[in-house]
């Protein structure tokens, strides 16, 4: 249906190639030309001040999220005006032994205007349905845990 592509570069520079000294700095380039620099977990020798891929994954799922709730609200006739979200990654031992992003809490915190306001129950209905159709949801093995703030 669509492919989606990156261009990963890392480049090893004037440090030496040991494990504790190589740098974990690398670029992201996106198909419409963004560039990011990112790097490994500060936990794994990486840059403190550079996104990680463990941070991008939990940000990947709640953009998914967030995008697939909008496009339900909309159809809704709902007016959504606000969507935060503090999104958690929990890395620990999957079942087998691994280390993996087991989990993913998403909170979405959200501002609806007009006259038209959602009830728990759609609210609930609605996050269900952005879950089910979110498609990085549908992509991997984390459990994703929906916690809607008021």
């Amino acid at each position: 249906m669509s492919e989606h592509k990156i261009t990963l570069t890392w480049k090893r520079g004037d440090k030496p190639f040991e494990y504790q000294k190589y740098s974990r700095d690398h670029t992201w380039k996106f198909d419409g030309g963004h560039e990011m620099q990112a790097s490994a977990a500060p936990a794994y020798l990486g840059n403190p001040n550079l996104v990680d891929p463990e941070e991008a994954f939990v940000a990947s799922l709640s953009s998914c999220h967030m995008l697939t709730f909008l496009a339900i609200a909309a159809k809704k006739k709902f007016v959504l005006d606000e969507y935060v979200d503090e999104a958690t990654g929990h890395m620990e031992k999957n079942a087998e032994g691994k280390l993996a992003i087991t989990r993913v809490t998403l909170r979405p915190r959200l501002k609806f205007s007009g006259d038209k306001q959602p009830t728990s129950q759609e609210l609930d209905e609605m996050n269900h349905a952005a879950h089910e159709q979110c498609f990085i949801a549908n992509s991997v093995k984390t459990e994703i845990e929906i916690e809607p703030q008021t």
